[in-house]
């Protein structure tokens, strides 16, 4: 009967349209299950059409709804589908059984008299040869189909049954098939109307059948995946349960057993009593263990506050080392680590006799500040031995989050104490010696400034009450000892810098690394290398040769390196002697002559003094970042190649090193009459100065007499004793100023053979500074105005002069030159 309707329906028809709504009836051959109500009057006007003529309508899913029916938009593919019964009821919708019999495609839709026509080309079904490929895909369709359905459990009608088993035809078959895998089911997964409305696309059979076998090939892929996940929820399920019941149980057995939940939180208030907390931490800590009582305790609230009165507890509010001061002892103490750093040594001392006497003093805040290697870590570990105390540690290089000094609050998953508290805890006492090494190393960002949170921890009238963000309680910091180290004071914000009291290690003298090596690097390495059987020695003139051609530095870390080097290479040979069977050397003597065996050629070279006076040479004293130095600085005169003679200055200067040189000309040119130097022309002349090692950038205003005595040697042709050296800054009135740095230039001069040395008269008082054993073998010579540093550093004139100078001797060059002079009258 479907096959005769076909070959009736064939060609281009006009059909009223009925459009439906997230439905798609397919051309099955058989009644619709589910009736089609027509409620609006276009698809009344639809079906009453229908049935005054043949009584055959279009059926086409709607892509797009309009309220304008003209505007509407439907899928290109509908259903011609036959009228089998109908139902008009008292509102005027009509109810109608349909059958849909052959597939249309839409060529065009028209709006006249309230209905929409449709003019259509009505597709037949193409016949299929059977071939063993078709009949396998039908066969896996079939299968897919069969194991969709028995996963969900659906039952299907006999009729439809039948007729499936029966179908050959491959078109006809997806269609059924589709039709039975869209049916809508809550609680299985299904073909959606899209879904059907492609299959409806589809005209020809063998790929319709492609197609239907993917899509139920792709519910079964998803049935299972759902069936996976629910299982897996399950099993959680259960797992949970299970978990609960048995907690359950357990608490149930504690509480017979008097161990439940209650005793565990009596205890922690026992030890929150035990702990002699401050009144309002221990107020806290029982508020928060009364909330840990109402709570579950698998609930993750319950874990934070376990957390957090367990850290309450955890820090020393009443623990004190005590330890009797022995100020002799300390002393010792403090000398059999360190040698030297006697202003350091003595602060620590008088910080001692003020504890004898006191009974609670506030913890000092102690900054070191010096090049790396001087000792300022180490000299905290000393100290901390010293007073008894215990030592704890934080390195600031690099810190740039304000938690990480004062906490995170306890709003944040996972949030801690700072690291103040941290220490505290791990020093366990109130009162430790806490190191904040490297504090100039700190940094800042978004997530605020550390220095600024340092502030109150480092301020003794605010740290009895620091409170940490995750505490939230104050804790009293006033009785720990605070050290703080840098390498560059000017990189401490001024605010945190006024908290401290500065104490400046400067760095070693070679004579200080001498002793440090003696007494304490060389015994130590010959402990760690195991070499106490070979009594090795190092002399002293090898030491001084490793410090001054082997390393360049203001600390001993690369000075204990090359020992450490020696040490290791004596116990290579030690060890091959021993392989070879013969016996080890009782002493092993490193010396000059065979210390390049050890550590090859010399790495620096040593600066050397002048050999011969010369004009125009003078040696000046400078300070570096890695101790003090002797340069020459040399002035010559040349014609002037212009009309006015010009200063020209090399050796990579600094600004202000260049002002001081212009400083000493114009000294110079002012007192020309006195300096007998009247006669010189200054326009024709253009002077050079020069300072060696034009690599090394030097800057400063201690060159100041320096350059003024080059200068003047230069235009004067006196020559400049090679036996003196010289430092201080001058004025544009001969005077001559302080300057820094003075131990390190005079033990500078000592090294190089200089035993002279002009220094400003200010400068008197730093001469404690220097080694006593130093001072007694140095002449020195404190000067207030330059005539005197002239008369110091000039050998008298030689005739024949130049012509160009006056040549007379300097007013008051007959006195003795170790002397201070008076100036002249009017100078």
């Amino acid at each position: 009967m479907r096959r005769k309707r076909l070959e009736r329906a064939e060609g281009v028809r006009y059909l009223p349209v009925l459009g439906l709504r997230e439905r798609v009836i397919l051309p099955l051959g058989v009644p619709s299950k589910s009736p089609l109500w027509a409620a609006r009057t276009i698809s009344i006007n639809a079906v009453k059409k229908a049935l005054a003529s043949d009584e055959e309508v279009l059926l086409l899913t709607v892509k797009k709804m309009s309220e304008d029916p003209a505007q509407t938009e439907f899928y290109e593919v509908g259903t011609v589908a036959t009228i089998l019964e109908w139902l008009e009821t008292k509102n005027g919708e009509i109810k109608i059984i349909v059958e849909g019999y052959a597939r249309a495609v839409v060529l065009g839709v028209q709006y006249t008299d309230e209905t929409l026509v449709a003019k259509v080309r009505v597709m037949p079904e193409r016949e299929v040869e059977d071939s063993p490929e078709l009949e396998a895909e039908r066969r896996e369709l079939l299968a897919a189909f069969e194991e969709y359905y028995r996963r969900t459990e659906r039952r299907i009608d006999h009729d439809l049954q039948t007729e499936l088993i029966n179908e050959t035809h491959p078109g006809q078959l997806a269609d059924l098939i589709a039709f039975l895998c869209s049916h809508r089911d809550p609680n299985n997964i299904s073909l959606t109307y899209q879904q059907l409305q492609q299959v409806l696309n589809t005209l020809d059979p063998v790929e319709r059948m492609h197609l239907v076998t993917s899509m139920v090939k792709d519910l079964l892929e998803i049935i299972e995946i759902e069936r996976n996940l629910q299982d897996q929820v399950k099993k959680q399920v259960e797992r949970t349960q299970r978990e609960y019941y048995l907690s359950e149980k357990l608490k149930a057995i504690q509480k017979e057993l008097g161990r439940g939940e209650a005793a565990d939180t009596e205890e922690l208030r026992e030890r929150v009593r035990a702990a002699k907390m401050d009144p309002e931490a221990e107020e806290k800590a029982l508020k928060e263990i009364d909330r840990l009582e109402q709570m579950p305790p698998m609930s993750a609230e319950a874990g934070v506050i376990r957390s957090y009165v367990e850290w309450l507890l955890a820090l020393p509010w009443n623990v004190r080392t005590e330890a009797k001061i022995d100020l002799d002892r300390a002393a010792q103490m403090l000398d059999e680590d360190h040698y030297g750093l006697e202003k350091v040594k003595e602060r620590i001392l008088e910080y001692l006799a003020v504890m004898k006497l006191v009974d609670r003093v506030r913890g000092p805040i102690l900054c070191f500040v010096g090049p790396p290697g001087v000792g300022k870590t180490s000299l905290g570990k000393s100290i901390a031995r010293a007073t008894g105390r215990n030592f704890v540690r934080m390195s600031l290089g690099g810190v740039r989050d304000e938690a990480e000094i004062r906490g995170h609050r306890r709003t944040y998953i996972g949030s801690i104490p700072g690291r103040i508290i941290q220490g505290i805890r791990d020093a366990k006492s109130k009162n430790p010696l806490f190191l904040l090494d490297e504090v100039d190393k700190m940094s800042m960002d978004f997530r605020g400034d550390p220095a600024a949170a340092l502030l109150e921890v480092l301020d003794p009238e605010q740290n009895s009450t620091f409170r940490d963000h995750y505490l939230d309680v104050p804790f009293d910091l006033s009785e720990v000892m605070f050290i703080t180290t840098a390498n560059i004071l000017p990189a401490i914000p001024e605010p945190l810098r006024d908290r401290m009291e500065i104490i400046e290690l400067p760095g070693y003298t070679e004579y200080e690394k001498r002793n440090i090596a003696k007494y304490h690097l060389v015994p130590k390495q010959i402990r760690q290398h195991g070499l106490e059987s070979v009594a090795l020695n190092i002399t002293d003139k090898a030491i001084d040769r490793i410090i001054t051609e082997y390393t360049r530095e203001a600390g001993v870390r690369n000075l204990e390196r090359e020992i450490t080097k020696i040490c290791r290479k004596v116990a290579r040979d030690l060890v091959l002697r021993q392989e070879k069977g013969q016996k080890p050397p009782k002493r092993l003597t490193v010396g000059v002559r065979n210390l390049e065996r050890y550590l090859g050629p010399p790495r620096f070279l040593q600066t050397k003094a002048e050999s011969m006076d010369n004009v125009g040479v003078v040696q000046g004293l400078v300070y570096t970042a890695v101790g003090g130095d002797v340069i020459a600085i040399e002035a010559t005169l040349m014609p002037a190649l212009g009309t006015q003679g010009q200063l020209m200055l090399t050796g990579q200067l600094g600004e202000v090193m260049r002002e001081s040189a212009q400083t000493a000309l114009s000294y110079i040119r002012s007192r020309a009459q006195e300096l007998g130097i009247g006669n010189f022309e200054f326009r024709k002349w253009d002077i050079h100065i020069h300072v060696p090692e034009g690599a090394v950038p030097k800057e400063g205003p201690s060159a100041g007499i320096t350059l003024a005595t080059a200068i003047y040697s230069a235009i004067s042709g006196r020559r400049v004793r090679k036996d003196i050296a010289m430092t201080g800054e001058i004025t544009l009135r001969g005077n001559v100023l302080a300057i820094g740095g003075l131990k390190e230039k005079l033990l500078a001069a000592h090294r190089v053979g200089i035993r002279e040395v002009i220094i400003p008269k200010d400068n008197l008082k730093d001469l404690e500074d220097i080694p006593a054993e130093i001072r007694k073998d140095m002449r020195i010579h404190p000067v207030q105005r330059m005539l005197q540093v002239l008369n110091l550093a000039l050998l008298p004139p030689e005739r024949p002069q130049r012509e160009d100078t006056v040549g007379e001797p300097i007013a008051d060059v007959s006195m003795p030159p170790h002397l201070p002079s008076s100036p002249p009258p009017g100078s």
